[in-house]
């Protein structure tokens, strides 16, 4: 399409899913009936288009979010496939910043899973509005109406079906629509045909009973259509639908439909309501960020004429390209060859290069505008998160926030030359990866990584010996722990001795205690007026905070503490920025040890399914493991599902174990849910190094 589509014709999407429920098929079919494709990719084959890294085809997941553009309808769809993988949660959460609908994929077997929880919270924290999608309705136990059950238990939304499935298992072969009140089927093997046929006998009562329920609940958000259903009228199917794009757009309501997106079955409606019922630019709020100049909240339209404001939300390593930024247009329009503003950092960026993305492949613009998703090439200081603007109107947009990682791993060069290379591919990964860390231990000199889980970090490793071609010995995952106090504590250090052949003098009091479960640490001066000289306070601050990092017993950093400057003596003469901030870091450390310092671990939010007659023996494992079981459920199609609290440190390994005891057929899934403290003889055998 050469002519850009007006904004109303724009719809910026996400596909998001528990891993394994049909995300990046989906995607495929909606890139092949777009005519993106002039083949069905298939993840299993490993040919599929959006999932074009090495390891992504090998392992059969999606690992990086994915920009696509297609079109349909004349509108245009720009689609972002997310992982399913909670190791990869950051994809989703950055993506999710950006965008203004999403499509979120469930198995029609199991309905809602972890991953899908995980999803569906971040995308309503983002004001998302989404549309579900029960697929694999051809699988052995698919229950279209219990999947639709689990979305208003376990997710509190407020599902409405607008199909109704025409069979189900092996029998499945198409939809009834609710809103046209007709059947569609795909007869041909690649499904391009739809074909409208007579609702079957056998489901129309069923499909009646779901269309009354579906006309109810769209009536009751719109005041005009609650009168005429009430007086009996007849209600268009234009108007249903403009008061459920309403509702969809504003969060009253899920629309839900179902399909097979691998035996092409359902994906052309999908793409329909995706039309139909998702916002574009113009029906979400306009975009806020901060002056830096003038301090204050401003908003940017959805405006090509505008002011430029572009978040960059995923900066990639492209084997072509080099550096790739990949961003979203709120307002204004980005031109290639000029110079933008990073407000954040106070620097310029020339935009040498601007590509609409094709996944791996990409087409060269000129300009893309408000509303588009796109990349650019050549950004040196630009990084996740930061916003590009025009030079004459700076404003900064909320930027992401990310979760900290729970696991670390250490790493070391085989020579001097993979020591070069190890810390230039480091730098670019920690670029692209927000939730990947890197970090040197001064006494060992050693590195070590920190990921959100094993798959993330052997991702990340693989990486760096196949992509960046490392040379690097790589040691066993272990668990990033925390330390914490259990009470309250005083110090008070003198300072008062030669630095660099100069005297320095400082006196600090500090009082630390434990803040409320779940606060972040924090600093809170209290010391008299008289006494408070700025640069000395500031200093005792950065002295106190920066020892929070290195950690007491074990070197881990220490949260949920509260940290009070109670008094502070300052000598005209003698004292220096330096010296309190020794005295602040001293006092800090000696007051922890008053307070009884402990180590906490992460405890995961572990699900694991298996056939029911393996329950026992996962059972007694997890319970070997330290689990808190929290509940156990019958799932249809004779499996079981257990979740539990699981401390992470007696994780590791699990994948296998549970493989084994459940003859391949048990999976499982696990996220961070909560720190608990380590046990006494386990916290001796970390400090102490002889175990753990």
């Amino acid at each position: 399409m050469a002519e850009e589509p007006l904004l109303e014709n724009i719809r910026n999407i996400g596909v998001i899913a528990h891993i394994d429920a049909g995300k990046t098929t989906t995607t495929e079919r909606i890139l092949f009936y777009t005519g993106r494709t002039h083949r069905l990719g298939n993840v299993d084959d490993g040919t599929t288009i959006t999932d074009w890294m090495d390891q992504e085809r090998e392992r059969g997941i999606t690992i990086t979010a994915a920009a696509v553009t297609c079109f349909w309808r004349e509108f245009q769809i720009n689609i972002v496939d997310t992982p399913g993988h909670i190791d990869f949660t950051a994809e989703v959460q950055r993506s999710l910043r950006v965008l203004d609908g999403g499509i979120v994929v469930f198995d029609g077997t199991a309905g809602v899973e972890p991953q899908s929880e995980t999803v569906w919270r971040q995308a309503r924290d983002f004001n998302v509005p989404l549309i579900a999608f029960i697929n694999k309705m051809d699988k052995l136990g698919a229950d279209f109406a219990h999947a639709v059950d689990t979305i208003r238990d376990r997710l509190e939304a407020n599902p409405v079906p607008i199909q109704w499935p025409i069979g189900s298992e092996s029998e499945f072969r198409g939809v009834v629509d609710l809103i046209e009140w007709r059947a569609v089927s795909w007869p041909d093997e690649l499904g391009q045909t739809p074909e409208y046929i007579p609702i079957p006998e056998a489901v129309e009562v069923d499909a009646l009973v779901a269309r009354e329920v579906m006309l109810e609940a769209i009536v009751e958000t719109d005041d005009e259509l609650m009168l005429a259903y009430l007086e009996g009228g007849e209600i268009s199917s234009d108007d249903l639908r403009r008061a459920l794009r309403q509702a969809t757009i504003t969060g009253l309501l899920q629309p839900v439909m179902c399909g097979s997106s691998l035996r092409n079955k359902g994906v052309q409606p999908l793409l329909d309501a995706v039309v139909d019922f998702l916002p574009s630019p113009l029906d979400i709020p306009p975009v806020k960020g901060v002056n830096p100049k003038k301090e204050r909240v401003e908003e940017r339209p959805a405006d090509p004429e505008a002011p430029l404001a572009a978040l960059i939300f995923k900066i990639a390593t492209d084997p072509y390209s080099g550096r790739l930024a990949y961003f979203r247009v709120y307002s204004g329009t980005l031109v290639r060859g000029n110079v933008y503003l990073n407000p954040g950092k106070g620097i310029r960026e020339r935009v040498t290069k601007l590509l609409r993305m094709f996944a791996d492949r990409r087409e060269e613009v000129d300009e893309l505008r408000a509303g588009d998703i796109g990349a650019t090439v050549g950004l040196k200081n630009t990084v996740t998160g930061d916003t590009l603007s025009a030079m004459h109107a700076p404003i900064i947009l909320e930027s992401i926030p990310f979760p900290e990682p729970v696991i670390s791993v250490a790493i070391e060069p085989k020579t001097v030359g993979d020591q070069d290379r190890l810390n230039e591919s480091l730098a670019r990964l920690t670029e692209e990866d927000p939730t990947f860390r890197v970090r040197m231990d001064e006494g060992t000199g050693q590195t070590t990584l920190w990921g959100m889980g094993e798959l993330h970090l052997q991702v990340l490793v693989n990486r760096l010996l196949r992509e960046f071609r490392v040379e690097a010995n790589v040691g066993k995952p272990r668990v990033a722990y925390r330390e914490t106090i259990t009470q309250a504590g005083q110090a008070e250090v003198v300072f008062d001795r030669m630095l660099a052949g100069k005297p320095q003098y400082a006196r600090v009091v500090l009082e630390i205690s434990p803040t409320e479960a779940g606060e972040a640490s924090r600093f809170v001066n209290l010391s008299r007026p008289q006494d408070l000289m700025a640069q000395y306070v500031e200093a005792i601050r950065a002295g106190a905070l920066e020892s929070l990092d290195s950690g007491y017993l074990a070197g881990y950093p220490l949260v949920g503490i509260e940290i009070r400057l109670v008094a502070m003596e300052v000598d005209e003469m003698l004292s220096t920025e330096i010296a309190f901030r020794a005295a602040a870091a001293q006092a800090f450390r000696q007051a922890v040890e008053v307070a009884k310092p402990i180590l906490l671990e992460p405890a995961m939010d572990v699900e694991v399914v298996m056939p029911e007659r393996f329950v026992g023996e996962v059972l007694g494992d997890l319970n070997a493991r330290g689990a808190d079981i929290r509940s156990m459920q019958s799932r249809s199609g004779g499996g079981q599902v257990i979740r539990a609290y699981v401390p992470l440190s007696n994780m590791f390994g699990y994948a296998t174990d549970l493989r084994s005891s459940t003859q391949g057929r048990g999976t499982f899934t696990m996220e961070f849910h909560h720190y608990v403290p380590v046990d006494s003889r386990q916290m001796d055998a970390i400090v102490y190094g002889y175990g753990g």
